[in-house]
C-alpha cells in the first residue's frame, strides 16, 4: 500500500538520502535529516477542504465555551504518591506501537487507553466532560463543529509542547497507508470532514453529522506527536516496533525497563505537566508500575497470595468462592480485602465469532446448528455459579438502541441436529461426530486467548459433542489469539470486544463488508467479486459481507435522527441474529477484585461507568501499611475484615 506517486517519490528520495548519509536507523540525528515535513505539507495541500488554516479573528463570536468546572473531582485527597505497584501480564507485548499490526493487545491500555490524555475526558459518574489537553471547548451542534483551546501547559513526555499541529498531523498519520491499520484509515477519513487551525493552541473539527456522540468524537481524540514521527514511511511497522512514543500521560517506559519476554516497568514523570490539574492530581499515584510475565492464572494467584502482586481479579467463581473464600486466613485477618463492583456500563461481548469465509461456516444451517449446540446455560450455572447471565445479542446494554425482544438461541441437541441435517450432516461417524455423504466430519477449531477461561472451552466442547459437533480446542496466549483473528485465520474464536461509553452501538467495524474483503466484496450488479481477498487487521471477525447490511450501516453512519438510528439498529441486530454467525455468550454484571490492604481506594469507591478497579488509576500504595501488614502476617496479627459490595449504580 502506498500514498500518491508524489509521496512515494519523496519517500524514495528520503531513502537515497539515508543511504548517502551512512547513518544507522538507531541514530537519532538521522531522524532530523530525514524530515517528512514536505510530505505532510503536500498532503495538507492536496486535501485543502479537509485541512484548513485560518486565524483567531475568524473564530465565531457567539461560541459558548465550556471547561467542565462544575464536575466533582475524581480521586481522593488522601492519596499518597510513591511506591512500586506489582502486577502481571499474560504475555509480553509484540510491540510498543499503539496502532498497526499486533498493537491491540492487552498491554495497550497502559500505553494509551488508560494513561494518555484526551482533549477532554468523560467523567465516570456524571457522563459529562472535564478538561484533559484542552483548556476549554465549544460545541456548535448545528454546524457539526467542536472548537478547542489547548492548555498552554500541555506537554509531551519529551518536553515538547502539545499544539494544534499535533492534531493536524494526527489526521495525516491515521489516514496514511503507512500505519497498516484499515480501521483507522476509514474512521479518520469518513467520520471527520475538516480540521481548522486558528493558532498554535486553537483548532476546530467538523464531523459529517450531529450524531448523539458528536462531542465525544472530537473531545476524546488524542494527538499524535508530529516531531516524533519524522521518518514515517513504508517501514513504519518495523521502525517503530519497539520505540516508546512521547506521551501526554503520567507514565513513560524507559529502554532499560523493557526486559523482553519477562517484564516491563512504567515510571511516573516527576514533572508531569498535568500533575496538579483537577481530576488528575490525585490519580496515577505509584512511582512505578511493574508488570511481570506470568502466563498461567493459578501461578498469578500464587504470586498474589505471597504478596508479590498487589491485586488480583476475582471474577472467576472458583477464585471468589473457593480459592479465596471469606474464611481464608488472609481475608479473615484483614490482610486481603475483597470487593464487588456493580455499575451501569455496557459489558464486553463474550461469545463465539465464526469466520464465514471458511468452508461449512458459510452455511447458515451449520451456523444456526452451532448456536443450538453451545450450552451457555451450563457454563453460567456451573462455571460462573449463576453470577453471570446470558447475552441476548451482540448489541446489548444500549437502552432503546438494543433490540427489545430478541434472545439468544437456547441449547437444544435436537434442533442442532435438525439444522446440521439440513446441511447434509445426517449420520454419525465411528467417533460420534456427524459426517456428510462425502465423509467430511463436522469439526472446527475453537480458539481463544483466554487462558483463565479454558474450562469454558472444555464445557463447550463436551456439550457440542452431544449434538455430533466437534470443537478442536486451541488455547493461545492473548496476543497470539488476537493476532490469529486479526489475520482472519480462525474458524471459531471465543473472545469479546470491549465496549466504549457511547450512547449507541457501532456496526461498521464488525459488520460491514469493507472490513471483510479488499478489492470490494461485490460487483456493481450485487454479485460476489471473484477477485476479492480477505482484509486483515480489522474487527469484522465473522467476515460478514451482506449487501443489505452494508446499506443499513451506511444509513446508520450518516443519520443524525435518533429515532431513525434506533430503528436501523434493530433491523441490523435482527439481520445479524438471523445470519447466526455470532453465538452470544455471557454478560458479566460487574467486576470483583481482591487486593492487599496497602492498595488504597477512595472511600466508597465505585464509578458508574468504570470497567475495572484500576481503570481510572485513583488507587495508591500505603508503604507504611505494607510493612505493617507483612509484619502482622509473620506474627499472626489481624486487622478489620473488609468484604465490600458497591452496588450504588446497579440498574439492571
Amino acid at each position: 500500500m502506498k500514498q500518491t506517486f508524489f509521496f512515494s517519490l519523496l519517500a524514495l528520495l528520503l531513502v537515497v538520502l539515508s543511504a548517502c548519509s551512512g547513518s544507522e536507523d538507531t541514530d537519532n540525528s538521522t531522524d532530523q535529516v530525514l524530515d517528512n515535513s514536505a510530505e505532510v505539507k503536500a498532503y495538507y495541500a492536496s486535501k485543502s477542504d479537509f485541512f484548513t488554516f485560518s486565524s483567531p479573528d475568524k473564530l465565531p463570536m457567539d461560541l459558548a465555551w465550556e471547561n467542565g468546572s462544575h464536575l466533582p473531582e475524581m480521586g481522593s485527597s488522601d492519596a499518597q504518591k510513591g511506591g512500586t505497584q506489582y502486577g502481571r501480564m499474560q504475555d509480553f507485548p509484540r510491540t510498543l506501537r499503539t496502532v498497526g499490526p499486533d498493537s491491540n493487545g492487552g498491554f495497550r491500555r497502559y500505553l494509551l487507553d488508560e494513561v494518555s490524555i484526551n482533549v477532554a475526558h468523560r467523567h465516570f459518574n456524571e457522563f459529562d466532560f472535564y478538561p484533559g489537553l484542552a483548556e476549554s471547548w465549544a460545541i456548535d451542534w448545528e454546524k457539526k463543529t467542536v472548537y478547542v483551546k489547548l492548555d498552554p501547559a500541555a506537554r509531551w513526555s519529551d518536553g515538547e509542547p502539545v499544539t494544534a499541529d499535533d492534531f493536524l498531523f494526527m489526521f495525516f498519520f491515521y489516514q496514511s497507508a503507512y500505519i497498516v491499520a484499515p480501521w483507522y484509515n476509514n474512521w479518520y477519513s469518513s467520520q471527520y470532514l475538516n480540521i481548522t487551525k486558528y493558532d498554535d493552541l486553537t483548532f476546530s473539527i467538523t464531523v459529517p453529522s450531529a450524531k448523539p456522540d458528536m462531542d465525544s468524537r472530537v473531545l476524546q481524540l488524542r494527538p499524535v506527536p508530529e516531531h516524533f514521527y519524522k521518518r514515517l514511511g513504508d517501514d513504519f511497522v518495523e521502525r517503530y516496533q519497539w520505540k516508546f512514543a512521547p506521551t501526554t500521560g503520567a507514565y513513560v517506559i524507559n529502554d532499560k525497563d523493557i526486559r523482553k519476554g519477562r517484564s516491563i516497568t512504567l515510571t511516573r514523570q516527576k514533572d508531569w505537566w498535568a500533575g496538579n490539574k483537577k481530576n488528575f492530581r490525585f490519580r496515577y499515584n505509584p512511582d512505578r508500575i511493574h508488570f511481570s510475565v506470568i502466563r498461567d492464572t493459578p501461578k498469578v494467584f500464587e504470586a498474589f497470595k505471597r504478596g508479590d502482586i498487589d491485586q488480583f481479579g476475582l471474577d472467576l467463581a472458583e477464585y471468589w468462592y473457593e480459592k479465596l473464600p471469606n474464611n481464608d486466613p488472609d481475608v479473615a485477618k484483614g490482610y486481603i480485602h475483597k470487593s464487588v463492583f456493580v455499575n451501569d456500563r455496557p459489558r464486553p461481548t463474550y461469545g463465539l465469532w465464526m469466520n464465514t469465509s471458511k468452508p461449512l461456516l458459510d452455511n447458515q444451517n451449520i451456523r444456526i446448528g452451532i448456536n443450538h449446540a453451545s450450552n451457555w446455560k451450563l457454563i453460567i450455572d456451573k462455571f460462573f455459579r449463576g453470577d453471570y447471565k446470558r447475552m441476548r445479542t451482540s448489541s446489548d446494554g444500549y437502552g432503546e438502541f438494543s433490540h427489545p425482544t430478541l434472545t439468544a438461541r437456547p441449547f437444544n441437541i435436537e434442533l442442532a441436529q435438525d439444522f446440521f441435517a439440513e446441511a447434509g450432516f445426517n449420520r454419525r461417524g465411528p467417533d460420534g461426530i456427524l459426517i456428510n455423504d462425502e465423509g467430511t466430519r463436522l469439526s472446527f477449531t475453537l480458539s481463544s486467548g483466554y487462558e483463565s477461561l479454558k474450562d469454558v472451552l472444555t464445557i463447550l466442547k463436551e456439550e457440542a459433542a452431544k449434538a455430533g459437533l466437534e470443537f478442536r480446542v486451541e488455547l493461545l496466549d492473548g496476543t497470539s489469539g488476537w493476532k490469529k483473528v486479526q489475520e482472519k485465520k480462525h474458524d471459531i474464536h471465543f473472545s469479546a470486544f470491549g465496549v466504549s461509553l457511547e450512547p449507541y452501538p457501532r456496526f461498521w467495524e464488525t459488520y460491514h463488508s469493507d472490513n471483510a474483503y479488499d478489492n470490494g466484496a461485490f460487483l456493481s450488479d450485487g454479485s460476489i467479486n471473484p477477485e476479492r481477498t480477505l482484509k486483515t487487521q480489522t474487527n469484522n471477525l465473522e467476515m460478514l459481507a451482506i449487501p443489505e447490511m452494508d446499506s443499513l450501516i451506511n444509513q446508520y453512519r450518516s443519520s443524525d435522527d435518533q429515532q431513525e438510528m434506533i430503528e436501523l439498529a434493530h433491523k441490523m441486530t435482527a439481520m445479524h441474529h438471523d445470519y447466526a454467525s455470532f453465538v452470544p455468550g455471557f454478560v458479566q454484571p460487574g467486576y470483583r477484585i481482591g487486593h492487599w490492604r496497602w492498595v488504597r481506594y477512595p472511600d466508597g469507591f465505585n464509578y458508574r461507568y468504570s470497567s475495572s478497579a484500576g481503570q481510572l488509576h485513583v488507587h495508591w500504595l500505603d508503604i507504611a501499611m505494607k510493612k505493617e501488614t507483612m509484619a502482622a502476617r509473620e506474627e499472626d496479627g489481624s486487622f478489620p475484615v473488609e468484604i465490600n459490595v458497591y452496588d450504588q449504580f446497579k440498574t439492571r
